[in-house]
């Protein structure tokens, strides 16, 4: 019996699998002092099986997309603790990196634009393949505009893959200290026990943020959504706490283990080209973002950590978990990664025809 789950099949053996050497990955990623744990170790087992073309069950490695999406709200609404009534006036010392995100955006955009050309790619591909942002909306674009879905994908999900990797291990070799869970970092409202009232309001914030969230057209509704829902039910004062550290942690496993099952087929000619491309652009953002952490730090009276994590050029589900796990002013970085969003695919829409026409040869 072919079981299903939002049109996509679930093979419960080769989930299980996938899972079950993920958690492995994780626990020894700890074991061994790494940062992010859970992420990193389960995101690096499961690729390099997905890779290598591990079929055990006779089947490719893989966990269907919805599994994935049903934990990501658990994101939305640990970031929903933090909104306290004296969060408006964090807000407003946020404008001049919210400001710096007008150049931002169009500028990594710029970069990254290029070196795909110089990368070999055509303009569809190089262009879209270079959205800071915009995981889903990006490929979509690019095929209807004519570029290579495969590349498209690749040079997207490289993006996030590389973004979560660095990230961590740079901000450990930087301070000379182990961060987030390897650090014994709690995540705030973690320690707080729930009730079952707690429980049960928090799962509904969760379920119907995402819900809401998709029907109102929010930008990655599945987190902004519980983001928005979980904020409305801690400002209020209804629960004080938030999911706890094994729900989060477990989160950053099936996350890891989701994105490292994504390898599973890839062409290792895609791959090799992708992962040169995404190199390059990811370290020409990266030093961008780490330029605005150093003008901006001081200026909106946040950690440079903070202001260069909001910079990132990850996934809005992804950065706001590496926050959560590193403690690292988590409104801050999740408001910054949806706007980024939005003016990522504001400006590709808009300049899109003088990138993707080819120039007018002069005459004769």
């Amino acid at each position: 019996m072919k079981l299903t789950l939002a049109g996509e099949e679930l093979h419960l053996p080769t989930m299980g699998l996938a899972l079950a050497m993920g958690t492995a990955g994780g626990f020894a990623a700890k074991a061994v002092g790494m940062p992010l744990p859970m992420l990193l170790g389960s995101l690096i087992v499961v690729g390099v099986a997905a890779v290598a073309g591990l079929q055990p069950t006779g089947r490719v490695i893989g966990i269907p997309m919805p599994v994935r999406t049903a934990f990501i709200p658990v994101i939305g609404v640990s970031i929903g603790t933090a909104i306290t009534p004296g969060i408006f006036g964090d807000i407003g010392r946020w404008w001049p990196s919210f400001a710096t995100l007008l150049i931002f955006v169009p500028l990594a955009h710029l970069l990254g634009y290029y070196m795909s050309r110089l990368g070999g790619l055509d303009r569809p591909t190089a262009y879209y393949g270079a959205m800071p942002g915009g995981f889903i909306e990006s490929i979509s674009l690019g095929d209807k505009a004519g570029g290579d879905p495969a590349y498209l994908t690749m040079l997207q999900f490289l993006r996030l893959i590389l973004t979560i990797v660095l990230i961590p291990i740079g901000f450990s070799l930087l301070t000379g200290e182990p961060v987030g869970s390897g650090a014994g970092v709690v995540i705030g409202g973690a320690e707080n026990a729930l009730s079952p009232r707690d429980w049960v309001i928090l799962i509904l914030a969760g379920a119907l943020g995402a819900i809401l969230g998709r029907r109102i057209g929010l930008p990655a509704a599945v987190v902004t959504g519980p983001f928005l829902a979980s904020g409305i039910v801690h400002y209020t004062g209804w629960v004080e706490g938030g999911p706890p550290a094994w729900l989060i942690e477990l989160t950053q496993l099936v996350i890891g283990s989701s994105l490292g099952a994504r390898f599973a087929g890839r062409s290792p000619r895609i791959l090799l080209t992708g992962l040169r491309i995404a190199a390059l652009n990811v370290g020409a953002m990266l030093c961008v973002a780490g330029l605005a952490a150093w003008a901006l730090g001081g200026i909106v009276g946040e950690r440079w950590e903070a202001v260069f994590l909001a910079f990132a050029p990850g996934g809005l589900a992804e950065m706001s978990l590496v926050a959560l796990s590193l403690e690292i002013s988590v409104v801050y970085v999740t408001l910054h990664h949806i706007l980024r969003i939005i003016l990522a695919l504001t400006f590709a829409k808009a300049f899109a025809r003088r990138f993707l026409e080819p120039p007018d040869r002069p005459a004769g």
